[in-house]
């Protein structure tokens, strides 16, 4: 019996209004403004029915370097069972070249689908959501300063950036500080950057990350900056290897929802990365 018919498409900003409606289809929250920094950061494809109705998505976001990010992959329930999200997913990864690594985030229900392309689990991220979060009443600022973020900034932070995450990425770090509800900076006492933390307002969510630390009390430090004059729920994704950090979430309020794997593919392990990393900027972004 034949399917209905679809045709496979690369967005633009005026396909946003479709592609929130199929966000919230599955239950997650895309907005504007993360779709725009998803669209001036990479490309989404996805497929749309005969009548124009976005149907699937999936988005790549490619890093300067050889690295790139896969999400948002979303096929309507009522098009599933129709290849449509290997045939979205093969559309993002033949965007960049064969030796280019290519990592995602992946769903319980998108795992089969990612081994049976080549992807692997190399490690895993921890989401944490707070309701209410719980402010610091004292804690040692060391010597440091924490300042709001300057555009004389942009420099080192890509550079502290790509040794934390082990990529270069200023295009995409440049789009999600211009999206970000606020940006801070730490620097030391000779007035260099060691770490740095966004927080970006979603329609559900405030979103912590990415957080950049050289440990995990300064990152403890971005965290209680970012969150304590919030009214409303609370998200971030943390890497793997931050146990201290994580704790101090939980003493503040956050709780742990899922553990999603980390899958990579045309490469056996995550870029070399110096453990700086304590939350990532979203699932789609890596």
């Amino acid at each position: 019996m034949k399917g209905p018919s679809v045709n496979l498409v690369t967005f633009g900003y005026e396909d946003i209004p479709e592609l929130i409606l199929l966000s919230a289809s599955v239950g997650w929250d895309y907005d504007e403004h993360e779709i725009r920094t998803m669209m001036k950061s990479g490309k989404i494809y996805g497929h749309k029915n005969e009548e124009g109705k976005v149907v699937s998505s999936a988005a790549i976001i490619p890093y300067d370097t050889s690295l790139a990010s896969i999400g948002m992959v979303i096929v309507h329930e009522e098009y599933r069972g129709m290849g449509l999200g290997k045939i979205v997913t093969r559309a993002c990864i033949n965007t960049v070249s064969k030796d280019t690594a290519i990592m995602l985030i992946a769903t319980e229900q998108g795992k089969p689908l990612y081994e049976k392309m080549g992807f692997s689990v190399v490690d895993c991220v921890h989401k944490y959501l707070c309701d209410h979060y719980i402010p610091v009443r004292s804690i040692n600022k060391m010597d440091i300063e924490i300042n709001t973020f300057s555009q004389e900034d942009v420099t080192q932070m890509i550079k502290l950036d790509e040794k934390a995450v082990g990529a270069k990425r200023s295009k995409f770090l440049v789009n999600r500080i211009e999206q970000a509800k606020e940006c801070l900076v730490v620097k030391d006492s000779n007035g260099t950057i060691i770490g740095y933390g966004l927080s970006i307002l979603g329609p559900i969510n405030l979103i912590l990350g990415p957080i950049v630390a050289p440990n995990f009390e300064i990152a403890s430090l971005l965290i209680d900056e970012l969150a304590r004059n919030h009214q409303g729920r609370l998200r971030i994704d943390v890497p793997s290897g931050h146990e201290e950090f994580m704790l101090f979430l939980e003493q503040r309020g956050f709780y742990k929802v899922s553990q999603p794997p980390i899958m990579i593919m045309n490469a056996k392990q995550l870029p070399r990365r110096n453990g700086t990393l304590y939350g990532i900027a979203a699932q789609v972004f890596g």
